[in-house]
């Protein structure tokens, strides 16, 4: 591969990754001047890839839709049936595809023609995936507009359910999606509330993207926010136990989206994790049949010690 053609390659993937690049940027990145940025941007359009240039603030050159695929990719046949599996890929629940499918995705959509758009919500229409009771199933639209929104920084305003069933209405920032194979989530900041919240996707209706940009905030990092908000924040009990394993062997007893393991050791571990209930709390904690010690919650340690005294006579001959 010549130095030209990888160049190409790497200017293509840089557009298709942010809305608006700067001439400045791209020279930066691609370690080039901006005059052979020019020259490549051309080159890309001559291949038939519509690259815009615009002036002013905010301007630069962006990566839009034209009337038919850019050649190299995909024909619409292709397209069609590379966006539909995308989109089921992307509410599936195989760890890790949901998010890869989501970015490629994201790519493919950026450059799809909107007569495609419509075979493929034609298709996803018609057809319908058989998953498990306990899936949270999510708008393939509400996935899609919260992706570009996250990528373009641009406002978002959407309906919301919370988990006691309380509505509202929430203009927000949106910064990353996070999937934990079963649900996705999002990390926004909520304008009205001034503060960071994680929002549940299968939650949210009428999502719009405002079509107004925001300039980004230092954002706490998205996968261990969410973590903590679905596993500690929302429960009335919360609780932090020392089991007597390892912590790669307790991550096979429990999902990532009920817990967090913190090392302790090269033979212990300790997982924090909440409930409503602390009766059931001890129930869970003790299913995966490794000793445990209660460090904190005087609650879950009472009625472990209670639940374990009634086993004990369960036993008794």
């Amino acid at each position: 591969m010549s130095q030209t053609t990888s160049r190409l390659l790497q200017l293509l993937g840089l557009l298709q990754s942010r809305r608006v690049w700067s001439g400045e940027e791209l020279s930066d990145r691609l370690g080039v001047t901006t005059r052979s940025v020019r020259r490549d941007v051309e080159r890309l359009r001559e291949l038939g890839y519509p690259v815009h240039a615009s002036t002013g603030h905010g301007g630069g050159y962006q990566l839009g839709a034209g009337a038919a695929l850019p050649p190299l990719l995909l024909d619409s046949d292709e397209a069609v049936a590379m966006a539909v599996c995308l989109r089921l890929a992307a509410g599936g629940s195989v760890a890790g595809v949901g998010e890869a499918a989501l970015r490629a995705l994201t790519k493919l959509d950026q450059v799809m023609p909107s007569r495609l758009r419509s075979q493929v919500a034609a298709v996803l229409d018609t057809t319908v995936t058989l998953t498990p009771e306990s899936d949270s199933p999510v708008d393939p639209e509400v996935l899609m507009t919260l992706a570009r929104a996250c990528r373009d920084r641009e406002h978002v305003d959407a309906d919301y359910v919370d988990r006691a069933g309380s509505p509202s209405s929430r203009r927000l920032e949106p910064y990353q999606l996070v999937t934990t194979g079963r649900r996705w989530y999002l990390l926004a900041f909520d304008r009205d509330r001034d503060d960071w919240r994680s929002l549940r996707l299968d939650r949210m209706a009428q999502v719009r993207a405002k079509g107004t940009t925001f300039t980004a905030r230092p954002a706490p990092d998205a996968a261990e926010y969410v973590r903590r908000a679905i596993t500690t924040s929302p429960y009335r009990y919360v609780t932090r136990v020392r089991y007597h394993a390892a912590k790669d062997v307790m991550a096979q007893h429990f999902s990532p989206a009920s817990v967090t393991i913190e090392d302790d050791g090269p033979d212990t571990c300790v997982v924090v994790t909440g409930a409503d209930d602390p009766r059931t709390l001890a129930l869970y904690l003790a299913m995966p049949g490794v000793a445990f010690e209660v460090l904190e919650s005087d609650a879950v340690a009472d009625r472990a010690l209670a639940m374990s005294a009634l086993l004990a006579d369960a036993v008794k001959r």
